[in-house]
């Protein structure tokens, strides 16, 4: 049997046509090549397929696997990840873009800090056209040495995306898999972080994409993405509102009862998540959006994106 390669990208996708031949050539011209690309057509319609097809014909580390029926996209992720062979794990999204150097950065950061399980960088919003619009800050205190600041820090500040860094497959597989309620992908990671710390690359390489076939934008509502992570949640009587909201919260607390915590460690985070509920209960308590951000005039990051990014085309005038 082969040895097998150090890192698992899995890249879930579905009618993904219009930016997939960008995101594979962003990941495949990483400048790190220790890796295997799976990537789970969640039974496209459009010609997801035959680009991946060809793309496998050209490189032997992407493998493609098609879902028979559209399973989800919480399944579509889960399926990847049980997919996956290396010691560390990163998911990829089939329209945004990643900097040449991401993966090499990201790994050598987890090699000299054995004791973070996550490594990420610092990214920006792009439009359909690749240009930025909104630069992030990185808030989060996760690499804070406790538990129970790391996760009130993921509770209260908005954006991060932390979900797309390098893990460690080993810790991945410990906690609660993705789960499909509302902000599912939000317990998920503050799950993970009650495990150990993250650490961000100080250097912008990571894109996420953000345009109207987006899967928030083209489901606004809670339970048309709920239905989207996974069909059953479109039932209405089985998953109404106010359950897709109760699992919310509850993935946070279960994510407290399953960690490896103190008990002081563990009441601290109790009392974090009670703050945090009372804060969103209260009128205009819902918090800042990375979307509500002010957009910004980035032509100096327009020409970071270029420079990054390994085969892409000027596209930005």
């Amino acid at each position: 049997m082969s040895t097998p390669p150090r890192l698992t990208i899995g890249l879930p996708v579905y009618n993904g046509e219009e930016f997939l031949s960008e995101a594979l050539d962003a990941l495949l011209g990483q400048t790190y090549e220790d890796f295997e690309l799976i990537i789970s057509d969640n039974a496209s319609e459009d010609g997801t397929e035959e680009i991946v097809r060809k793309y496998a014909q050209e490189d032997s580390r992407i493998r493609y696997l098609r879902q028979p029926r559209n399973i989800g996209a919480t399944p579509n992720h889960n399926v990847l990840l049980d997919q996956a062979r290396g010691e560390l794990f990163k998911w990829a999204s089939h329209d945004d873009l990643y900097g040449r150097e991401l993966l090499a950065k990201c790994v050598a950061a987890l090699d000299a800090r054995p004791e973070m399980i996550l490594a990420h960088s610092h990214q920006a919003i792009i439009d359909e056209n690749g240009a930025v619009t909104v630069p992030l800050d990185y808030r989060h205190k996760t690499d804070a040495p406790r538990p129970s600041a790391r996760f009130k820090s993921l509770l209260f500040e908005p954006g991060g995306d932390d979900f797309y860094g390098v893990m460690r497959t080993e810790v991945l597989r410990r906690v609660t898999p993705m789960d499909s309620y509302h902000h599912a992908d939000r317990t998920y990671v503050a799950e993970l972080a009650l495990h150990g710390p993250f650490y961000q690359v100080p250097e912008l390489l990571y894109f996420r994409r953000d345009h109207p076939d987006r899967a928030e934008r083209a489901n606004p509502s809670k339970r048309s993405r709920c239905a989207n992570l996974d069909p059953k949640r479109g039932n209405a009587i089985l998953n109404p509102t106010a359950r897709l909201l109760a699992e919310y919260v509850w993935g946070f607390v279960h994510g407290i009862r399953s960690a490896p915590l103190s008990s002081g460690e563990r009441r601290a985070c109790y009392l974090a998540l009670v703050e945090w509920f009372t804060s969103r209960a209260r009128p205009g308590g819902g918090g800042e959006r990375v979307e509500d951000r002010a957009p910004v005039h980035a032509a100096e990051l327009n020409l970071t994106v270029d420079r990054v990014v390994a085969g892409r085309e000027r596209r930005v005038p």
